[in-house]
């Protein structure tokens, strides 16, 4: 048993509380890991808002990099000391949906409240979203993590965990883009600018930012975006078609916001299809008319963590970072610690942050 720092959210919508928490060591096919870097997504923020409901007291944090410092029973291809990515795609390998390749979607439920995670009490701590990572330590299953080249900044290596195989995954798993494709990303945040640099990666020929906000456009410019629209203009697709052309064969929402839903289809081609990325809260609802969906061959395709296999993708995006052609420094607003992640949320609630990132000695 380990006691550990943790940020503890007791009660939806109130600040995070840094305190000690009990982990156990590692059973049959789980790792230990000493985490070096945590980043915070919105989706932290939103399960401790209560938007998706969820266990109480519970431990969020899910974008995480580490060392490898205990092996369970059962697990091969890692040694104590490894540096390694650890996502929330926790595959079981067996059900139908792991089985057909996308683990994503794994259907073996997993109780996070009977997880490593205790109150010093021995009562219940839920391990949000598998994870648990807002923490010094976490234990997970095998499949969540994958190893990670020596030297590589660990702050860096944490945005790939979840915001970059969610956008870029979004653009080449998900919409399945061909180079010379047009496409609108909506929303230039975290995840929105990993889909603009997956677009560029992917060699769309017009990538097209839409945003609330200019800075935000411009960042999105050098991560490869060709043109910016902002999203308070009139009927801002119609300035998002004349910088194409015509319509986007990909249309990504990438914010959680049912307004953005509703507007989306505006962008579209014929033929096009509509990457649902973005979470809104639980009975958040948008409308479409059917009809024109089918007579204009389009489609909306929901996009999980980039629907990413973590083992083919996380390699090669890594490779990409290290010659330069996929940007992970640039993503990171700001480097925090522990103590400070209450002040880390509210800088990512402006939406002016790209990636905070909380990092342990």
């Amino acid at each position: 048993m380990h006691t550990i720092k943790a940020a503890v959210c007791h009660a939806f919508g109130t600040p995070l509380t840094v305190e000690d928490v009990h982990l156990r060591s590692p059973e049959a096919g789980e790792v230990l890991v000493d985490l070096d870097a945590v980043a915070i997504c919105h989706s932290d923020i939103s399960y401790a808002d209560g938007g998706w409901g969820g266990s109480l007291p519970a431990v969020y944090g899910h974008e995480a990099a580490g060392r490898v410092r205990g092996i369970g029973p059962g697990v091969t291809g890692l040694n104590e000391g490894d540096p390694v990515v650890v996502t929330l795609i926790r595959a079981c390998g067996q059900c139908p949906s792991c089985g057909s390749g996308r683990p994503t979607g794994c259907e073996t439920p997993y109780d996070g409240d009977h997880g490593p995670l205790t109150m010093p009490d021995g009562s219940k701590l839920h391990q949000a979203m598998a994870c648990g990572a807002f923490a010094e330590k976490v234990v997970v299953h095998h499949s969540q993590v994958v190893k990670l080249p020596e030297g590589i900044d660990m702050a860096a290596a944490s945005l790939l965990a979840c915001g970059v195989i969610t956008g870029v995954g979004a653009v080449v798993n998900a919409a399945q883009l061909r180079a010379g494709q047009d496409v609108v990303v909506i929303g230039a945040g975290g995840v929105g600018l990993n889909a603009i640099q997956g677009a560029r990666i992917a060699g769309a020929r017009r990538i097209v930012a839409v945003d609330m906000n200019d800075e935000k456009l411009a960042i999105a410019r050098d991560f490869g975006a060709t043109d910016g629209v902002l999203a308070t203009e009139d009927k801002p697709w119609r300035a998002a078609k004349a910088a194409m052309g015509r319509g986007a064969d990909a249309v990504l929402v990438t914010v959680g916001s049912a307004r953005a839903y509703d507007e989306a289809p505006r962008y579209l081609a014929g033929g096009g299809r509509m990457i649902m990325v973005g979470m809104p809260h639980s009975g958040a609802e948008s409308r479409y008319e059917a009809a024109n969906f089918a007579a204009m061959g389009q489609a909306l395709v929901g996009s999980k963590m980039g629907e990413t296999v973590i083992r083919r993708d996380i390699p090669w995006m890594v490779d990409l970072y290290e010659q330069g052609r996929l940007k992970l420094d640039e993503l990171i607003s700001g480097r925090w610690r522990l103590k400070q992640i209450n002040e880390a949320i509210a800088d990512t609630r402006t939406g002016a942050a790209k990636r905070n990132v909380i990092v342990f000695d």
